[in-house]
Formats: C-alpha cells, sequence, structure tokens
C-alpha cells in the first residue's frame, strides 16, 4: 500500500508501507566478544566467580548439616573433603574468589561517590577500609582455626 506524506519542508514523498518491517543492518559480533580487552575479560571472569561463591557457600551448609547430623556423618563429609576433583575445585575457587573480593572492592570507589565540601573522596580512602576489614576477619578467622 502506497501513501503520499509532506516532510518538514512541505515536499512531497511517496512512503510504501509493507505488513512486515526491513531487517536492519547488524554487525556479526563474535561468541568470543570479551576475549578482546581485558576489562572485557576482567568483567566476565568476575561474573564467572560468583558460581564459585556459591559453591562455597553450599560446601558450608553441607558442613553445617554434617555437623548436625552427628560424628559419622562429619567423618563422611571429610571423605567427600578429600575427594582430589573437591579439593581441585576449592583450590580453584579459593583464587576466584580472592579475585572476586579484590575487584569488589576496587569497585567501591566507583559506586559509592562520597563528597566532602564539594569535593569527592579520593578512591585509596573508599577501597582502603574494606581492605583493613578484610585483613582483620582473616586474621580473626585463621586466630580462631589455628589456636588448637
Amino acid at each position: 500500500m502506497d501513501q503520499i506524506s509532506i516532510d518538514a519542508v512541505g515536499r512531497k514523498e511517496m512512503t510504501t508501507y509493507t505488513e512486515y518491517p526491513p531487517k536492519g543492518y547488524r554487525v556479526r559480533i563474535s561468541t568470543y566478544w570479551w576475549l578482546g580487552r581485558w576489562a572485557y575479560l576482567k568483567f566476565i571472569l568476575r561474573e564467572l566467580s560468583s558460581v564459585l561463591v556459591a559453591w562455597f557457600v553450599i560446601e558450608t551448609l553441607l558442613q553445617v548439616n554434617a555437623l548436625i547430623g552427628g560424628p559419622g556423618a562429619y567423618q563422611d563429609f571429610q571423605g567427600f573433603l578429600r575427594n582430589p576433583v573437591v579439593i581441585a575445585l576449592n583450590i580453584i575457587s579459593f583464587f576466584f574468589i580472592l579475585f572476586h573480593a579484590i575487584t569488589w572492592f576496587n569497585l567501591a570507589p566507583k559506586a559509592m561517590a562520597i563528597r566532602l565540601g564539594g569535593k569527592r573522596v579520593p578512591a585509596i580512602l573508599i577501597a582502603l577500609p574494606n581492605y583493613a576489614a578484610w585483613l582483620v576477619a582473616s586474621v580473626i578467622v585463621a586466630w580462631l582455626v589455628l589456636r588448637g
């Protein structure tokens, strides 16, 4: 179906309408586009690390469940933890969780735009307390675990 329209300058134009709109130009993007730049790769790795954080949460819940179940259940759980696949997964998870925490603390200054006296607080003053709290919590946990 054809229709005549008048543009902004007053010229008549013939417009053809179709049942389906024409497909626009689409640039083909590789599935691995995120490998092209370190910032993209870091983003994907950080998102992937959340799966391994979930693994640690599930493992902790299983451990609490085994503790509730008594000495026999906890012995079975310790046997599960000695499995080489579980050990490898926990080692990989540990490094991904470190990466996750570091990138999270480094993002805090960008997410929290704190201003004092009309000036933005330096990023280090926002990130440093996060790292300090992490260090204090790590020391406390290490002390609790290693004391006996």
